[in-house]
């Protein structure tokens, strides 16, 4: 027998399965939804309608769901009604009642018997309540509507007429936003509002409730999600849930292929230098294709790293060379020498105003695009001679803060978005981004020989550009300068020989002779110090951590490297 409550309190440790009555007036497509998921380990104890030939019905015998049917007769009062539906209830053992599309307004008579019960309504609350939310909000011209799961409270009088200001508002556990899109029928916006956001919605209530997360207090008419919030103690931790909106700034042309639609959206809140929010200086040329966007991002998060003049090229979001130098043109140049050729079709990102010198070394080879705070005027016209070389202009905020506050920024601004975000069939991970920065007091010499001071330099430069290199990621580094890079593969020791190969067959003017070797995480054996000493390393940085530590200290050791631990890695696997 199911037992009443005026609260759902925060469950403890142990808490039994939570059972819900189901109530729908049709096909109760909410309802197998949350008995296909499963939200918290919830399950269906009954589902009852008052149709008799209502298709869920069907559904729910299919799912192995128990079913009542208790017909409205044309004499039966609302509250007659509702006592026969706890009498059809009375057998079934239960904690939570979930309304869908069960169109009757329940009274105390069955509130005041019942655990507490759920509704979802089509529409924002206390927007657009009532039977017909979809229209009114395509009426009204909203550009959003959505959803809300809430607590369901009497809304009837002593004689069991309906206050119609009282319908659907109980206490709100939940909302979803759902766009209104121009064009929308009604019949479009109630699948979207359906599919988009009550099947994430009403879910999602049920699984805080079975976890014990959420306190309802039908007599203070108040709601509180514990799971709804950050979970750390100073709320800066990552939030249970991420609402997100973004605003479509361009169709593009196709995305990583050309079979592939795609487009670009922009969050206008962002204060931080953006490829998306930049300029493109140079009218009439095409704009930028997915994988531009993507590439240059990457090649702007790394020279973000720098305060001094600095220059990456980058190729498929990994760098082909990246350095920093007294000028702009000698870190271009230094950095496009550790492998032209796989720079051909590549991104150049600069951390300082494009001067005529770089300008006329970066159209020496074809370059899709160009990104950078700023250019004067002879370089811009250097660089808008070729017709397909898209030139961005990220500075706009930079300039924009030091106009405000009188002070020289940082070339690029500072980095002032915390979180980062990638797709994933059926979810999203989101973490903190990797803005770690590591100095020379903080890094622990292990082997016999001390570093000299150019190489420790040098160490905390690899660092610094590895962090943007694909795992598992090697470079080899000869002072701020990149000599080769080993991106992207399965293997470390592999890694390896890839940089060394990049530094021996495409590095121009340079070699991996007396380099310095960065690994993104520790070396699990000596193989790779071993591939190194071939390749001529003298210096190694890594994290540590092995198990085998011992043997790779050694093994360095031997051939006179001297080698340091920062104590963290830097994995890039996106």
């Amino acid at each position: 027998m199911f037992e009443t409550a005026t609260t759902l309190p925060l469950a403890g440790a142990g808490s039994t399965m939570t059972r819900i009555a189901g109530m729908a007036g049709n096909r109760g497509r909410n309802l197998l939804n949350i008995a296909d998921r499963k939200p918290g380990g919830a399950e269906f104890a009954v589902i009852l309608t008052n149709t008799e030939d209502a298709p869920v019905l069907e559904a729910a015998a299919e799912r192995g769901i128990p079913t009542e049917v208790v017909p409205l007769a044309e004499d039966m009062s609302r509250r007659e009604h509702e006592e026969a539906v706890l009498e059809a209830l009375e057998d079934y053992e239960f904690d939570l009642v979930c309304l869908d599309g069960y169109m009757r307004i329940l009274s105390d008579t069955f509130l005041s018997e019942t655990p507490t019960t759920l509704n979802v309504h089509p529409a924002l609350l206390p927007s657009f309540p009532g039977m017909d939310a979809w229209g009114d909000a395509l009426e009204a011209g909203v550009s959003v509507t959505g959803c809300t799961v809430h607590v369901v409270t009497d809304a009837t009088d002593e004689d069991g007429a309906v206050v119609e200001d009282e319908v659907d508002m109980g206490p709100i556990v939940t909302q979803e936003p759902i766009p209104v899109y121009e064009g929308d029928d009604e019949d479009d916006l109630k699948e979207r509002v359906l599919y988009e956001g009550e099947f994430r919605a009403y879910p999602r209530a049920v699984k805080w409730v079975a976890e014990g997360a959420v306190d309802i207090d039908l007599e203070a008419g108040e709601v509180t999600v514990d799971a709804d919030a950050p979970t750390a103690p100073d709320s800066e931790g990552l939030p249970a849930r991420r609402l997100t909106a973004s605003d479509r700034v361009d169709t593009l042309r196709y995305g990583e292929n050309p079979h592939q639609d795609a487009a670009v959206y922009a969050d206008y809140t962002c204060d931080e230098a953006s490829v998306v929010h930049a300029d493109q200086l140079n009218e009439g040329a095409k704009g930028l294709s997915y994988n531009n966007y993507n590439d240059a991002d990457g090649a702007l998060n790394l020279i973000k790293e720098f305060d001094e003049p600095a220059a990456a090229v980058i190729k498929h979001t990994n760098p082909a060379g990246c350095a920093t130098a007294d000028s702009l043109a000698e870190a271009y140049e230094k950095a496009l020498s550790t492998d032209p050729m796989s720079a051909f079709g590549g991104i150049v990102a600069l951390n300082r105003e494009c001067d005529a010198a770089t300008a006329e070394q970066i159209i020496d080879s074809f370059k899709e695009v160009v990104v950078a705070p700023g250019y004067t005027d002879d370089a811009l016209e250097t660089l808008c001679e070729k017709e397909n070389l898209r030139v961005l202009d990220v500075g706009r905020e930079a300039r924009s803060a030091s106009d405000a506050s009188g002070d020289e920024p940082r070339a690029l601004g500072e980095q002032t978005e915390r979180f980062t975000e990638k797709d994933l069939v059926g979810g999203r991970l989101v973490q903190e981004r990797d803005l770690q920065s590591i100095s020379v007091d903080d890094l622990e010499v292990v082997t016999e020989r001390e570093p000299t001071e150019e190489e420790l330099d040098s160490m905390v430069f690899a660092w610094q550009t590895l962090k943007h290199v694909k795992s598992n990621g090697i470079l080899f580094a000869d002072g701020t300068e990149t000599v080769g890079v080993g991106m992207g593969q399965v293997s470390r020791v592999d890694a390896v020989r890839l940089a060394a190969m990049k530094a021996d067959e495409h590095a121009e003017g340079k070699d991996a002779e007396g380099a310095v070797m960065a690994s993104d995480a520790f070396f699990p054996f000596p193989d790779g110090i071993e591939e190194a000493a071939k390749a001529g390393i003298e210096a190694v940085v890594q994290p540590g951590g092995s198990v085998n530590d011992e043997d790779v200290i050694e093994a360095a050791d031997e051939h006179d490297m001297t080698m340091a631990f920062t104590g963290q890695r830097s994995f890039k696997h996106d």
